[in-house]
């Protein structure tokens, strides 16, 4: 998040990068500590190891890789957490691996087997899509719970995939915009793709990114929205 302070009292969760993609240890303790304060709940935000390129890269790594990566970062959070009173609640890849669990189904399965050797009922946030029964189909294997994530400021493809970065218009910046969808996905309603044609996914997490210099403006609007309804 680009302003920790001023954004943790306006949200339910927060992601915290574990060092793959983003922050170190004091960064990590501080956040933590920041989160615990304002009674949020704190995911692990795993990714490749791609310091340089913010864990947006995607890395040929093997599942059994992926699976330790996973771990790993897990762990580190999850031990500034333990040492403020608190645990990780959830899990919730970054970037590429994020994306490449929608594609690809061994690292699909290592992710879970992350998720379910750390600690029985963690749960993993993962993309809702118009249609997520592969996703649930693994996790019932694997025994871990799912928390299906859509995003405020991010445009969609008609089969509700996240539109690729690459694209001029795959990240919203108008305020009004991000709001609106926002508002819609939280609602249960209807709200318009990349070619602007309707559509609806059902999400448990709504998510603005904090690298969004509209992030901050909109949070504040969007909570206090959500709270009046």
């Amino acid at each position: 998040m680009g302003d920790d302070a001023l954004a943790m009292p306006l949200v339910d969760q927060a992601n915290l990068a574990c060092g793959f993609h983003a922050a170190d240890p004091l960064t990590m303790q501080r956040t933590v500590a920041l989160a615990v304060q304002h009674g949020v709940s704190i995911g692990a935000h795993p990714a490749y190891p791609d310091l340089v390129g913010f864990g947006r890269r995607h890395l040929a790594c093997s599942p059994e890789e992926v699976t330790a990566q996973v771990l790993y970062q897990l762990g580190a959070l999850d031990a500034f957490c333990r040492a403020a009173g608190t645990q990780v609640a959830y899990v919730k890849p970054h970037g590429a691996l994020y994306n490449d669990l929608v594609r690809d189904d061994a690292l699909l399965a290592a992710v879970l087997d992350a998720c379910a050797s750390y600690r029985k009922g963690l749960p993993l946030m993962v993309l809702a899509l118009l249609d997520n029964r592969r996703e649930l189909e693994f996790a019932d294997a694997a025994d871990v719970p799912l928390i299906f994530e859509a995003f405020a400021d991010r445009a969609y493809l008609a089969d509700g995939q996240l539109a690729p970065r690459r694209l001029a218009d795959a990240l919203h910046r108008d305020p009004q915009r991000i709001l609106d969808q926002g508002l819609a996905i939280a609602q249960g309603e209807a709200f318009a793709d990349i070619d602007g044609k309707p559509l609806q996914l059902c999400a448990d997490s709504l998510c603005v990114h904090g690298d969004n210099a509209e992030s901050l403006a909109v949070l504040r609007r969007l909570r206090a929205l959500l709270d009046a309804s």
